[in-house]
């Protein structure tokens, strides 16, 4: 089992800047690929990011160039810094662990954390 707690989120005013936390416990963290997720109101839950255990990222063409996703093995921790907030960033952000090979896909992550709710201002 892993678990997984997310921290950072908060309310930000667009253009602004927001750090999420993602903690794991439980089985080798670097064992597994990392990912950020997100599930805006009446919407369905859909990718953000992915980071592997030696760093290399994924990012959807939404946040590209705007959002950074980053891990600290020796502290279990993967982090996502959001950069040039934008009111469509509104959602609340989940951090999930994987080895599946569905790397954009819900069902390529076994473990969820409980989410952390972001909101972007005008």
């Amino acid at each position: 089992q892993v678990q997984l707690v997310e921290s950072g989120g908060g309310l930000a005013q667009a253009g602004g800047s927001l750090r999420l936390s993602c903690a794991a416990s439980g089985r080798t963290f670097s064992n597994y690929r990392m990912a950020w997720f997100r599930q805006a109101p009446g919407k369905e839950r859909t990718f953000v990011a992915a980071i592997w255990s030696d760093g290399t990222t994924y990012y959807s063409d939404s946040v590209k160039g705007r959002f950074t996703s980053s891990r600290d093995n020796a502290k279990n921790t993967v982090y996502l810094q959001m950069n040039s907030l934008k009111p469509e960033d509104t959602a609340v952000y989940f951090c999930a662990a994987g080895v599946a090979p569905m790397v954009l896909m819900q069902t390529g992550y076994a473990y969820w954390g409980q989410g952390t709710q972001v909101t972007v201002s005008l």
